[in-house]
């Protein structure tokens, strides 16, 4: 549960919520609201610290990610777009951070550090840098060297974030660039990909076609991607654009992507003037088609938003009762299991090794066995002392060497856990409900999850969760679509916040 004093996670929450009522997103706070019944199924279980929450872990601003290799014409597609100059543009790297590009009232564009972004559960990266030093060790701490918030004013930015990306293979850096791009992708409602029609060989860039393209095919969002051919104003003299799109579609193919569409623009005000006329219309046409689809798709980013959000609630109910809690009994199962087999055989030695003494040496041990004896007032009371502390020094041996197997047990299966599961949230939440069913005040013989009893009301909020999901989508729905043609139809979906 929230602590209702000064808990952050709380505040953060509020805040959030406060900013949603005030944009008049009632579906969204609704979404908020199961985000935080999951919450406290999670805290019950183990899956979160109570300094958490699913909330955090999803953008709740419309995004925008710009990703491709560099010099592609990225900062130049942005600066159109916005209609502002206000990424650097070249032939080279010019760039070498991760840019978060978010409206401002302030006339002056301004440009903040990494830390801004890091600090802030508002904004994408939030605590990026913990990420960052998970892959690549001391790099956490340079969070400015990655990442930068800049803010224009510009009607065109009002309601959404652009991310604009460092060339893709212009970072030394690479298992953090490729982390940050991974979020990236995740968090975006809108990806576009950029290549460089002026480089024909798209061979020569395996490795960024592999990552740009075949960690995508697969995904339930693939269809956020889109592939873009940019300046390819650079084949009007040859007047070869369809051998130089076929090569990069052949690229693309290799890489896994046999589908989707392939755009093909470049920037009118730098190309250079067409002379032919059918050539410059031929262009020109397709260019303008490309860029028309492509704008009304970044239109319409935040329905897409809304959308995504809903998925990731949904997602994350499932994945807590479909994967996660399934994963932690069964390793709750062999842990509980292993320890008793050591258990078993280290306590069975020390009897064996005990009995072997007790014979070698023609022990008496029934008056040792006799509690009244040592109990009764005929016996000396520094006895008793000593047997009470050789009885207590046991219980305690006992226990240390019992507690001792259990950590082992623990190190073993958690170190399955960071070897065997790929989903790197799957991984999280698995490996904290373990070690928290795992505690020593838990039994051994403990065999439900913590928070999963047949009267915890786990499982029934995270089905009321599931339940809300399909109410929130039909609420879409029926906002966004309308098959009957009629005004409103009889009875449709309100959503209802408390």
């Amino acid at each position: 549960m929230f602590n209702r004093s000064s808990n952050p996670i709380k505040r953060r929450v509020d805040n959030l919520s406060k900013h949603l009522k005030q944009e008049n997103k009632t579906l969204l706070l609704g979404a908020v609201k199961s985000f935080r019944d999951l919450d406290n199924v999670a805290y019950k279980m183990g899956i979160l610290p109570n300094t958490d929450s699913f909330t955090t872990r999803v953008t709740w601003w419309p995004m925008v990610s710009i990703l491709g290799t560099y010099s592609s014409g990225k900062s130049t597609f942005i600066n159109s777009f916005l209609k502002q100059d206000l990424q650097r543009t070249g032939n080279q790297a010019v760039d070498d951070k991760f840019t978060v590009i978010c409206f401002s009232e302030g006339e002056e564009a301004r440009t903040l550090p990494g830390l801004a972004l890091d600090a802030d559960p508002r904004f994408p990266f939030y605590n990026i840098s913990q990420e960052i030093e998970r892959v690549s060790a001391g790099e956490g701490k340079r969070i400015d060297s990655y990442l930068q918030l800049k803010t224009c004013q510009t009607e065109f930015l009002r309601g959404k974030i652009f991310i604009d990306s460092p060339g893709f293979d212009a970072d030394a850096q690479r298992d953090a660039t490729l982390k940050i791009t991974d979020d990236m992708m995740k968090l975006s409602d809108l990806v576009l990909v950029f290549f460089d029609a002026r480089h024909p060989e798209p061979g020569a860039m395996r490795d960024t076609l592999e990552h740009l393209v075949k960690n995508t095919i697969n995904r339930s969002d693939a269809n956020k991607f889109l592939f873009i051919l940019n300046q390819v104003d650079c084949t009007v003299q040859e007047d070869n654009l369809e051998d130089v799109v076929a090569a990069w579609q052949r690229a693309l193919s290799q890489a896994g992507l046999t589908a989707g569409r392939f755009y093909q623009i470049y920037n009118l005000d730098a190309a250079p003037p067409i002379n032919d006329e059918y050539v410059r219309e031929r262009y020109e046409g397709k260019r303008t088609e490309d860029m028309d689809e492509i704008t009304d798709r970044i239109n319409k980013v935040e329905v897409e938003r809304a959308y995504r959000i809903i998925g990731v609630l949904e997602h994350t109910a499932k994945t807590m009762e479909e994967e996660v809690v399934p994963r932690i009994r069964d390793l709750l199962t062999r842990w509980r299991k292993q320890v008793l087999i050591s258990d078993a055989f280290v306590f069975g030695i020390l009897g064996a090794v005990i009995a072997s003494l007790i014979v070698k040496f023609d022990i008496d041990v029934l008056p040792w066995l006799d509690y009244k004896h040592w109990l009764s007032a005929d016996t000396q009371l520094w006895k008793k002392i000593v047997v009470g502390l050789l009885a207590a020094g046991s219980a305690g041996l006992a226990g240390w060497i019992h507690h001792s197997l259990r950590k082992v047990a623990i190190n073993k299966y958690k170190s399955e856990i960071d070897q065997q599961i790929d989903s790197d949230d799957i991984r999280e939440y698995v490996g904290n409900a373990f070690i928290y069913n795992t505690k020593p005040w838990r039994s051994v013989f403990s065999t439900r999850p913590a928070g999963w009893g047949p009267f915890s009301g786990s499982r029934r909020a995270i089905q009321n969760v599931l339940k809300k999901t399909d109410v929130f989508v039909q609420s879409l729905n029926d906002k966004y679509t309308n098959p009957s043609g009629k005004a409103e139809r009889p009875g449709s979906i309100k959503i209802e916040v408390e």
